[in-house]
Parts: C-alpha cells; sequence; structure tokens
C-alpha cells in the first residue's frame, strides 16, 4: 500500500476503530440473538411483569405491545450497527485518499465512527429500558441524550464526506 495512503488511514485511527466496534458489535448481537433470543426476549418479559401493576394498570396488551416493540428495537440496534458501521468505514476510507487537512479528515472520521457506534447502541439500550418503563416513546426520550447527540455526529460525518470530496473534484478541475 502507498504510504501516503497508510499514513492518512492512520490518521483517521480513532474513527476507523469505532468503525470497525461498531461492525463488530452489529455481528456480535446478531451471534447473542442466534443463541440466547429466548433468553432476551424472556429478561424483556420478566421486566415488564415486574411493574405490570403499577406501570401497566393491569393492561395486558400494552405490555405485549411494548415487549414486541422492544425486541423490534434491540434488532433494529442489530441492524443499525452492521449498515452504519459498514458505512462509516467505507466513508473514513474514501477519507484518506483525499488531499484536504488532517484535522478536518479526523474529525470526520471521529463524528462516522463514535456516532455510529453510539446510535447503534442507544437503540439496544432503549430495548432494554422500554419494558420497565411501560413504554417505548418513554424509553427513547430518557435516551436522547445519547441519541440525538451520536445521530447528529452521523449525519454531520456523511455531510462532511461529501463536501469534502466535492470541495476535492472542484479544486482539482481548477487545478486542471
Amino acid at each position: 500500500m502507498n504510504s501516503s495512503i497508510s499514513n492518512k488511514i492512520f490518521d483517521l485511527k480513532i474513527g476507523l476503530i469505532f468503525a470497525l466496534l461498531t461492525i463488530f458489535y452489529g455481528f456480535l448481537l446478531g451471534g447473542v440473538f442466534g443463541a440466547f433470543e429466548a433468553q432476551i426476549k424472556g429478561h424483556l418479559n420478566q421486566s415488564a411483569n415486574e411493574v405490570y401493576l403499577e406501570v401497566y394498570k393491569s393492561n395486558t396488551e400494552n405490555l405485549v405491545k411494548v415487549v414486541s416493540k422492544s425486541w423490534t428495537y434491540i434488532k433494529r440496534s442489530h441492524m443499525h450497527a452492521n449498515g452504519i458501521g459498514t458505512t462509516a468505514l467505507t466513508l473514513i476510507l474514501l477519507l484518506s485518499f483525499l488531499n484536504t487537512k488532517t484535522l478536518l479528515r479526523k474529525t470526520t472520521a471521529i463524528f462516522l465512527g463514535v456516532g455510529g457506534f453510539g446510535y447503534s447502541l442507544f437503540w439496544l439500550l432503549a430495548g432494554l429500558k422500554a419494558p420497565s418503563l411501560g413504554s417505548t416513546g418513554l424509553a427513547k426520550e430518557t435516551l436522547s441524550w445519547l441519541a440525538v447527540p451520536s445521530s447528529g455526529m452521523c449525519v454531520l460525518g456523511v455531510f462532511g464526506v461529501i463536501l469534502l470530496v466535492v470541495d476535492e473534484m472542484l479544486l482539482s478541475q481548477k487545478e486542471k
């Protein structure tokens, strides 16, 4: 590999490591689902049943709905981790080919990697928390401290890559 590209990839190491961790986390969740799906669903039901009278007011229909949606959120964590992690990895590698300032590339890579990991983790935590709260909406609301900045980092990271690529393409056109 070209040492210049290799150095540029190394410059983006924090974002790269988080992108790889996000992908690993997504695959790990998939394996955990395969081995322990019944136990996970049992845990969600148990968490809801522990607050059945106080939180659910003996409303079985609502309990079933929240537990089911909680499982969906946990699966969403797995899917987001694999999709966002892979996207972040690809975009970070693309950044390594750009000739823009290192600080801009590093910051963008960190936003992509950390944002993707945080947002994927948000869905897992929301899914685990919802049954004891009696509401998936409330679970998401209590975790907005994680969801908002991490999703914002993802969006800003993607937008940053777009801007840096367009900037480099326009600059390279001017130089010709």
